[in-house]
């Protein structure tokens, strides 16, 4: 399954813009004076998008687990189980890391600690931060390279898929133009069959028909002129007969 399709994929790339956005806010909260209206207010959307995120982030492990239990079902395997769990875990860093900076601001803030404590304690986070972050674009990179390869994957197993596909269609049509070009064999081999046998026919009718007229022929010179005018009468009579039988019955 490519990831444009995995269901995976897609709330990740939710879950991190939700991160980006988290982190951009984080940033915004640290150039904003102690003890201010605008602090309090960022403190408190900071620590619910934490929440948030976090039980999104809990969720997906759960999923994970599930996936975990039988991979070939879900068509990954072990490497991209341990990916993204890899992935989990470094996002659960990064929001845990900005709720503690926030959860120790907001305490400062409360026991009116100094600015140069706070400062000190926002570059700690930011230094601790640091290495996730560059992890963070080496895992973009890598992922984004992973996407491409699989996409690329992808399309040519699909292109391989259509010329099958096409291929069987193209074997399937000379299939049944070789069936139909047989079919014709046969059919002409009947009818050279049937007119070889009406041409026998004719030729045994025509040595038949040329044996009667010998015959007539020996018999009409034999007989005398007398019996030939018998023959004559005899035949228009009989014409007679039919022809009054004919039109007048």
């Amino acid at each position: 399954m490519s990831s444009a399709q995995d269901p995976f994929y897609i709330v990740k790339e939710e879950i991190q813009e939700s991160i980006d956005k988290l982190l951009s806010t984080f940033h915004q909260w640290e150039r904003i004076p102690l003890d201010t209206g605008e602090q309090v207010h960022l403190t408190k959307e900071l620590l619910a998008s934490c929440e948030s995120i976090e039980w999104q982030v809990d969720e997906l492990d759960k999923t994970i687990s599930v996936a975990a239990k039988d991979p070939s079902w879900y068509g990954i395997d072990e490497v991209e189980l341990d990916k993204r769990r890899r992935w989990t875990s470094t996002a659960r860093t990064q929001v845990g890391n900005v709720k503690k900076s926030v959860v120790a601001g907001k305490e400062l803030n409360g026991t009116g600690t100094g600015t140069a404590t706070m400062n000190g304690m926002r570059r700690e986070m930011m230094r601790m931060s640091s290495p996730h972050q560059a992890d963070r674009s080496n895992q973009y990179a890598s992922q984004e390279n992973d996407d491409f390869i699989s996409s690329e994957s992808d399309r040519q197993l699909l292109l391989i898929r259509r010329q099958d596909e096409e291929l069987d269609e193209l074997s399937a049509s000379v299939e049944r133009i070789g069936g139909v070009g047989l079919t014709i064999h046969e059919e002409l081999l009947a009818q050279d069959k049937i007119i070889d046998e009406l041409g026998s026919e004719m030729d045994s009718t025509a040595n038949r028909l040329d044996f009667v007229q010998k015959k007539v022929a020996m018999v009409m010179k034999k007989a005398s002129a007398k019996g030939q005018i018998m023959m004559i009468l005899f035949l228009v009579v009989l014409f007679i007969i039919l022809f009054v039988l004919v039109f007048f019955t």
